[in-house]
């Protein structure tokens, strides 16, 4: 029997923009219970059973001492639908060192750099990912000329701070800034689409020759607001408009198909990109356990490190995780609003190794040396 624990918590997350998106209360979970789903229909070949313990606090809860029950037994694998800070604490218990934890929610590049941990790996793609994957495109298409339109928040900042990377890694150009200060809580009154008209041209009036507007909103607090609203004529990019993501539910290649209708008739909604990551992350485990017909974790782990581990993730290779920061490689999707326009790496960025490793922090340039209570 492999037992994989979902921690997760009851995080307070601002409703959605549109009344086309609804609030999910089982958003990643239910990804998690198809992969289990799924391991077992491979299991039961080999007399291996799986079972997930759906381990998720309230709002106010403390996950240290959820986790603290979970390793009670000993070393765990852990699905971590966890915010940063919740998610280092988590890793730096010392009963939780031999422990595999699976990040699939937070994409701060932190956690795979100088906050990186030996007992944790990362399904959700990094921010550089993310700003490497879209610019790599954007570069593609010679539309190198990018306007940053940035949020208040640290994780704006953060995102920000991926996309100035990205442009000097692959030659696109930043070339004016400007931060969106104005109050949000207009947006869903009866007037607020006369404001927003307002506010959007006024933000984007007079940047420099661009090509792009690249949207750095994490939250969605506005970045919706700028297709169709800028002062002049421009694609939105970034968090917005054109993304790079792990998952979409326009996403039908590579047998994208076969999943997103197990996942509908499994969940009855769409899967969402937590689904996606969460679902990723238990059949990991799923194929460590199949592959070496153990379940004992410290030879999991050592699979899942090893030259020999591959995942399928309906993206046309297999996927394998960076030894030196833990991170998954993987394609990313080069998405619209309802259709994928692109996969990155593009082609022309080249790798001596893995063309996926074009995309976020290589090992040369890696800062993470796995410190912290659990390296």
């Amino acid at each position: 029997m492999v037992t994989i624990y979902y921690l997760g918590k009851s995080y307070k997350e601002p409703p959605p923009l549109s009344l086309l998106e609804k609030p999910l209360s089982d958003k990643g979970i239910a990804g998690a219970r198809l992969g289990i789903r799924d391991n077992n229909t491979t299991g039961n070949f080999l007399d291996q059973a799986f079972v997930i313990e759906e381990a998720i606090v309230p709002e106010k809860g403390d996950v240290v001492a959820k986790a603290k029950e979970i390793l009670k037994g000993g070393d765990a694998l852990i699905v971590a639908d966890l915010e940063p800070d919740d998610l280092l604490a988590v890793a730096d218990l010392p009963e939780a060192a031999g422990s595999v934890i699976l990040n699939i929610r937070s994409d701060r590049d932190e956690l795979r750099e100088q906050d990186c941990r030996r007992n944790v790996f990362h399904i959700s793609p990094s921010y550089a990912m993310r700003a490497d994957a879209l610019a790599q495109y954007l570069v593609w298409k010679r539309w190198s000329r990018w306007f940053l339109v940035q949020g208040k928040t640290d994780e704006d900042a953060r995102y920000a701070a991926a996309v100035k990377r990205a442009a000097k890694r692959f030659g696109g150009k930043v070339v004016e800034e400007r931060r969106f200060d104005f109050d949000a809580g207009y947006r869903r009154t009866d007037s607020g689409h006369q404001q927003i008209q307002t506010k959007m041209p006024e933000l984007t009036q007079g940047a420099a020759t661009h090509d792009v507007v690249w949207a750095a909103d994490v939250g969605d607090a506005f970045g919706t607001y700028l297709l169709f609203r800028t002062y002049d004529a421009d694609p939105v990019v970034g968090t917005q408009g054109l993304q790079a993501a792990a998952w979409h539910r326009a996403y039908e290649q590579y047998a994208g198909t076969q999943l997103q209708n197990a996942f509908e008739e499994a969940a009855h909604r769409i899967m969402t990109e937590r689904d996606y990551e969460a679902w990723l992350a238990v059949r990991v485990f799923g194929e460590a356990a199949t592959r070496t017909r153990e379940t004992d974790i410290p030879t999991l782990r050592a699979h899942i490190l090893s030259d020999d581990f591959k995942v399928a993730g309906f993206k046309g290779q297999q996927l394998t995780f960076r030894p030196w920061n833990h991170q998954l490689r993987q394609p990313l999707l080069i998405i619209g609003p309802q259709a994928l326009v692109s996969m990155s790496p593009q082609e022309g960025f080249l790798h001596p190794k893995y063309l996926t490793d074009t995309l976020g922090f290589d090992e040369p340039e890696s800062q993470c040396r796995f410190g912290g209570k659990a390296s």
